[in-house]
């Protein structure tokens, strides 16, 4: 009879080695960026693949103690761009790392691009989620940024599997898929002219499962939204919608309250969980084993309008 084996003993026969190749890759990428650029950010929403980007950047631009602690700043704010819909348990997460980081951090209001009228909702409750991109551009006038670097991946949705590692942006800040840079022999052209802008995605060539390959092995902190809770949720069209203020239920809907973990974090409006009882990231390692829906398709309702929603909106400057 076979005995019961915990997940925490299978990791170790995973192969890790292509972890430290995509870690190296990742931080010559960080460090390829500062040097070539003069006013860099970072963009951090307290999400676990900006996470995971804030420890590479950690590791290629401090030094460690004899404790293994982390001394010294960054070269570069962190920049965010809160809609105002966010969970508040990220944002408390985020604020709390930042401190205790002793780093700089750069919010975006879009409470504040709406106050200025570059922002009109069509009613209260409202997705703010595609509106972040004109908040995100006028953070970038006000400071000047010239490139940011995010935590994008070519795995989760069909226009960001199109992006470059250095991806350009006009002056109006968009997108244009068939412009993009050849990228042959890890040369890369960061040559932009005035008012233009480039994003630089260091974890382009890892998977959801990289990353969490990489949480536990590093221990990185995440918000307690990623594993399992309990919260109560609305089945509407196959999603598991929170409920909350910004999203309550509609007439003729049942509330329920079940066990759920969120496989992505961003706005409210917009971002669902997925049921789970993993509770650690080694045991969230063993479920993305096994998925076969990619983190945005299985739980962004703003992704699921048409198959092009994500690159029209990055064509208009988005993430």
């Amino acid at each position: 009879m076979n005995a019961p084996v915990r997940v925490e003993q299978l990791l170790p026969q995973l192969d890790h080695t292509h972890l430290d190749w995509l870690e190296e890759e990742a931080i010559f990428i960080l460090r390829e960026t500062v040097a070539a650029f003069e006013r860099p950010a970072l963009l951090f929403s307290g999400g676990k693949d900006s996470c995971v980007v804030l420890r590479l950047a950690e590791k290629a631009f401090k030094t460690r103690d004899a404790h293994g602690n982390f001394k010294g700043r960054l070269p570069f704010p962190l920049l965010h761009v809160d809609t105002g819909h966010n969970f508040p348990e990220v944002i408390e997460f985020r604020d709390r790392r930042v401190a205790e980081m002793g780093e700089r951090l750069v919010v975006g209001h879009l409470e504040d691009s709406i106050k200025r009228g570059t922002v009109r909702l069509s009613h209260p409750l409202e997705s703010r989620n595609g509106h972040q991109t004109v908040a995100l551009l006028e953070a970038i006038e006000e400071h000047r940024f010239d490139v940011l670097m995010g935590g994008a991946r070519r795995d989760e949705e069909k226009a960001r599997a199109k992006e470059r590692i250095f991806s350009h942006r006009d002056s109006f800040g968009q997108w244009q898929p068939k412009e993009q840079r050849p990228e042959l022999w890890t040369l890369f052209n960061t040559r932009i002219k005035p008012g233009e802008h480039l994003r630089a995605f260091p974890i382009s060539n890892w998977t959801e499962l990289d990353v969490w390959l990489y949480i536990a092995r590093e221990n990185i902190p995440l918000p307690e939204l990623y594993y399992t809770h309990d919260r109560e949720v609305i089945r509407r069209k196959g999603l598991l919608v929170p409920v909350t203020d910004v999203t309550p239920a509609e007439p003729g809907e049942t509330i329920e309250t079940a066990q759920v973990r969120f496989r992505t974090v961003g706005d409210m409006t917009c971002t669902c969980p997925v049921e789970s009882p993993a509770s650690t990231a080694a045991e969230i390692v063993a479920e993305t084993l096994q998925v076969t829906v990619s983190e945005r398709g299985a739980t962004r309702m703003d992704d699921r309008t048409s198959d092009a929603s994500m690159e029209r909106r990055k064509k208009e400057g988005y993430f």
